[in-house]
Parts: C-alpha cells; sequence; structure tokens
C-alpha cells in the first residue's frame, strides 16, 4: 500500500542523505522531491509547502558528528508530513454518538425533544458516498445505535434504489422520495421522524456535486441550512488524483467540512491524496475504504499512514 509514494520519498532521502546541508545543493533536489510528491497525488500548492518547510528545516543545520544524517532528514520529512494530517481536535463519530444519546436520555427525562446526531455527507459522483454510508450505517448497527438512511440524492438516476438496496440489506429505516423532489425537504422529514422514533443518528446522501454546477451547490448549501448537521463528512476518492485538490476546496469553500473518509484506499493508490485532502480541508481522515464489504471501513490513523510511506 502507498509503495510509489514509499519508494519516490526514500530515493530523495537517499539523496539528500548524501549531500552536504547547504541552500545551494539542496534547491535542485528538493525541486526532485516537490515534482515526486505531486507525481504521487499530493497537490501542487500542498507540494510546495512540504518543500518549504523542509528546506527551511535542512538549511544551515548543524547535524551531530555522530548523527545519522538520513534518519535526521526522515525525522524532518515525517514531522511535516504529520504535521499536516493530525488535526488540532481529533474527531470519534462513536464517542460523539454515545454523548449524544446519553444526553438525549437525560432531556427525555426531563420532557426535552429527541436530538438525532446528523451526519451530511458530501463529494463528487463516483466517489463513494453511497456505499460508505451504508459502512458507516453497519458500524453504527454493531455499536448499538440505531441509524436513519436518506436518500437525498433525487438527482441521479438509481441513487434511490442503491441506497434503498443497501437499506433493506442493513435492515435499517430508509427516508426517500421521488426523483425530482426537494432533497432539503427529504432531510427534513427523515430528522423528524428520528425525533419521533428515537433514533441515534442520521446519514443524508447527497447527490455528487461539482464546483461548477452552481445550482446543485446552492442545493447543497440549503440541505445544510435545513438540516442544521453536527458534522459535514467529506469523501475522498483515492483516485482521484489532483482533481482532488480541486474539489475539496470548492466544498469546504461553499459548505464546510468538518472531516473527511478517504475510499479506495484497497486499489493500486499513490498515497498523496490523503496529505492533499487534509492540508486542504484541515480537517482530519475519520476511516478509509479498503473494499466493497460493510466491514471494509478502517480508521485511520495518521501514524500508521506515516510509517507506510518513510519506515
Amino acid at each position: 500500500m502507498f509503495d510509489r509514494l514509499k519508494v519516490s520519498l526514500n530515493i530523495v532521502v537517499e539523496k539528500l542523505s548524501q549531500q552536504v546541508i547547504s541552500e545551494k545543493k539542496l534547491d535542485k533536489i528538493l525541486k526532485e522531491l516537490e515534482l515526486s510528491l505531486i507525481a504521487n497525488d499530493v497537490a501542487v500548492g500542498v507540494a510546495d509547502e512540504i518543500v518549504k518547510e523542509l528546506k527551511k528545516e535542512l538549511v544551515g543545520k548543524k547535524v551531530r558528528r555522530f548523527t545519522d544524517i538520513k534518519a535526521f532528514i526522515k525525522s524532518v520529512l515525517r514531522k511535516k508530513i504529520l504535521e499536516i494530517l493530525t488535526p488540532k481536535e481529533s474527531v470519534d463519530l462513536v464517542t460523539l454518538i454515545s454523548k449524544r444519546r446519553e444526553e438525549n436520555i437525560k432531556h427525555m427525562k426531563a420532557g426535552e425533544e429527541w436530538r438525532p446526531f446528523v451526519i451530511l455527507f458530501l463529494g463528487p459522483n463516483g466517489s463513494g458516498k453511497t456505499v460508505t454510508i451504508a459502512k458507516l450505517a453497519w458500524l453504527f448497527q454493531k455499536r448499538g445505535f440505531s441509524p436513519v438512511l436518506v436518500a437525498s440524492d433525487t438527482f441521479r438516476a438509481g441513487a434511490i434504489e442503491q441506497l434503498e438496496k443497501h437499506a433493506k440489506k442493513l435492515g435499517v429505516t430508509l427516508i426517500r422520495r421521488n426523483y425530482g423532489a426537494d432533497p432539503a425537504s427529504v432531510a427534513y422529514d427523515a430528522i423528524a421522524h428520528a425525533r419521533a422514533k428515537r433514533k441515534d443518528v442520521v446519514l443524508i446522501d447527497t447527490a455528487g456535486r461539482l464546483g461548477t454546477d452552481i445550482n446543485l451547490m446552492e442545493e447543497m448549501k440549503k440541505i445544510a441550512r435545513v438540516s442544521k448537521p453536527d458534522i459535514k463528512i467529506f469523501i475522498a476518492d483515492a483516485l482521484a488524483g489532483n482533481d482532488l485538490a480541486n474539489q475539496a476546496r470548492e466544498f469546504h469553500e461553499k459548505v464546510g467540512i468538518d472531516a473527511n473518509i478517504l475510499t479506495k484506499v484497497d486499489a493500486d493508490v499513490k498515497g498523496g491524496a490523503a496529505i492533499t485532502v487534509c492540508y486542504i480541508t484541515k480537517a482530519p481522515i475519520l476511516y478509509i475504504g479498503v473494499g466493497q464489504k460493510y466491514e471494509d471501513l478502517l480508521p485511520f490513523n495518521a501514524e500508521w499512514f506515516v510509517k507506510q510511506i518513510l519506515p
């Protein structure tokens, strides 16, 4: 996994470790590093930032006589990548939903309204939103929560049936309307249903928007206003290449992104997508998709990722 990025980084580390750490000799090798990062799906601006930070760390650095220079360079590079991948505040969906359920139980005793935990999913067509929603519903069921699926993608042909198939297989409630219905009203009805039936978590599927589609992006903002989600999760396709930076930026600027899930990691991915999506959104990756089965959704760990590319 992530072999291409691992090979590219280690080639550059080898070259740097054979050089005297001076600005003049660094420039050529660091340019090579930047191109390697870009070739491995790290967005151009992100690659430039990593290289600048690495140069700042290395230029004029006095390495102790018996220090392993290669290990030193790796540690600097590792530190920068970890900094990008590690959010200021961690997000744990299971903990957040558990906390909300505990609050709801107390509120109900006081005669107050049940408030389900609402998750809004964002992302372009083909990123894997629907199957990821089903995987999370399965995960939440395993943790003892009661999920509700919401077919707010009333735009793409087959989208409602696809989510309905998962709902039946999982044995969970699906709130749906016909194609062409107002997606925001579908989400509103689903949340009302979850309140009435005391469901723990509402997972809202949406149509795959592109930043150039102004009408659909406005519709997405309306869904967010109406549903008032507790968290907005961007579904990032690990195979999207450098398009991922533009996709993430558009959704983040127009709707806002609180967390990410990286899909299709089981394919022959280069690895840079994880770095790109965290850098653009300043939000953590919660899970990675590694297959089509419901259980093929693994918690993302930044330390683990860095060990894969800089062993």
